[in-house]
């Protein structure tokens, strides 16, 4: 299998060479050349089986060959063996035809885990085979650096640099990253915002020179294993509610797009889905683009929802590529545009290819705080803000179509949200009780590439 930049203006790379590389040199993002498709005897074969057998069969169909089917199987069992539930990513029933996707039983409680403790161990194997070593910067907006640092923290190949905005993560998401102890990671708080974060990141893969430099790799979901490790536990739900016989549905609280995304490769894949529902908190840009047509960047709002707080959603490029019909120049056009104007406009094809599988809609901070205190009087669970957003969108979305909303994160990060919206103290889990207490490490940066570039080359390990 091939993968294509959606820029096509970057070298077509193998699997391994996709994974290393994360952003493409053209500042595009890389994508399978095809979606290797299941059949639904091949889905009803996955029907049951335990979820580290879907994540197998989906990272075996895009490697392709790459990975030997031994190492890859060991890489997948020892990913999911750090999960504390049997199920890795288990389904709750919250209504008749309404279920909670819980992906938060990873070790730093959160999404991110599902992907990156795969991708750490894909890549550690890759630059070994290789005999290499790799510079790893990655922005979070608070659960991606928590999620790969507790990946990459024993990495033997690789330095890890993660780039939070300052003092707009939860006290939880930040002490996830700043208390670890570990000679390969470093903590930048970066004065800024997430989009800033990101944006110095991008930088820093277009800076060509240095990216050879510091052998440079990244573990944002630009990175496209990113995308697809988290395809499985779209499989694995919907075949959990009868899949490939019976629809599905999934609502997915998301800033960046790269979650939405792997559960369109899913359907790609054969799994079937009727729709697809982006929930936003107020930081609307992707409800606002699928309502009017136009992507435009307006400035980011802090909300009790703060892995959210983005307006420039990466990999929301992927799906204008697909949408546009593989055509790298429409792509060009609009990423151009939207670096000069903060903006660009679907054509009514590519809107009209979109909305034919995707719905949207917003939750302000009033209803987020009603909807975890609705059901939590209604059901007994105590959700974290970001799910509320999904919960609140999908309330708007309800069919006969069973509804999956991904519960993305463990309520005990966002313990002042919780706290204000239901009165509750929602306790850390046993194994984080010490982050509150424990010593942190990072480095407060400027907002400039310049300065983010010197304090990596000062740091990285040789």
């Amino acid at each position: 299998m091939k993968y294509l930049s959606t820029r096509g203006e970057a070298p077509i790379l193998d699997f391994e060479g996709a994974m290393i590389s994360g952003l493409a040199r053209d500042g595009g993002l890389y994508v399978p050349d095809t979606f290797p498709a299941f059949s639904a005897e091949e889905l009803r074969a996955l029907r049951g089986k335990p979820f580290t057998d879907v994540a197998f069969a989906v990272a075996r169909r895009f490697a392709d060959g790459a990975v030997p089917d031994a190492d890859l199987r060991q890489m997948v069992d020892g990913a999911y063996a750090t999960f504390n539930h049997s199920a890795v990513t288990p389904l709750k029933q919250l209504d008749a035809n309404l279920w909670l996707l819980e992906l938060f039983h990873g070790p730093t409680i959160a999404f991110k885990d599902v992907a990156m403790q795969l991708l750490s161990r894909l890549m550690d194997w890759s630059l070994e085979r290789s005999g290499t070593r790799a510079t790893i910067v990655g922005a979070t907006s608070g659960d991606t650096g928590g999620a790969a640092i507790e990946a990459f923290k024993a990495s033997k190949h690789a330095s890890l640099f993660i780039l939070h905005p300052h003092g707009k993560v939860s006290d939880v998401q930040r002490r996830q990253m700043t208390t670890v102890i570990s000679s390969s990671v470093t903590n930048i708080a970066l004065e800024g915002n997430f989009d800033d974060c990101q944006a110095i990141v991008k930088a820093l893969f277009n800076d060509h020179a240095f990216r050879d430099k510091v052998q440079l790799a990244g573990v944002n979901s630009i990175n496209w294993v990113r995308v697809m490790a988290q395809v499985a536990y779209y499989i694995f739900a919907g075949l959990a509610l009868g899949a490939p016989e019976r629809k599905v549905s999934f609502t997915v609280p998301t800033g960046n797009f790269g979650n939405v995304f792997a559960g369109l490769v899913a359907k790609r894949l054969g799994l079937p889905v009727d729709r697809f529902v982006i929930a936003t908190n107020a930081n609307d840009i992707l409800d606002r683009t699928l309502k009017s047509g136009r992507y435009e960047v307006t400035g980011v709002h802090a909300t009790s929802s703060p892995s959210m707080d983005i307006q420039v959603s990466s990999n929301f490029e992927r799906l204008v590529y697909l949408a546009a019909n593989r055509n790298p120049e429409t792509v060009r056009r609009a990423m151009a545009n939207l670096a000069q104007s903060k903006g660009f406009t679907l054509d009514n094809q590519a809107l009209a290819s979109i909305r034919s599988e995707f719905d949207s809609g917003a939750a302000g901070e009033t209803e987020t705080a009603q909807t975890m205190r609705r059901y939590l009087e209604t059901t007994g669970e105590i959700i974290d803000p970001h799910t509320a957003v999904g919960l609140h969108v999908a309330g708007s979305h309800l069919t006969e179509t069973p509804m999956i909303v991904l519960a993305t994160a463990h309520p005990a990060k966002f313990p002042d949200a919780v706290k204000q919206a239901t009165g509750l103290t929602v306790p850390l889990p046993r194994k984080l009780e010490h982050l509150m207490t424990a010593k942190e490490s990072f480095k407060v940066i400027p907002n400039r590439v310049e300065e983010v570039k010197q304090f990596i080359l000062q740091h990285q390990e040789p």
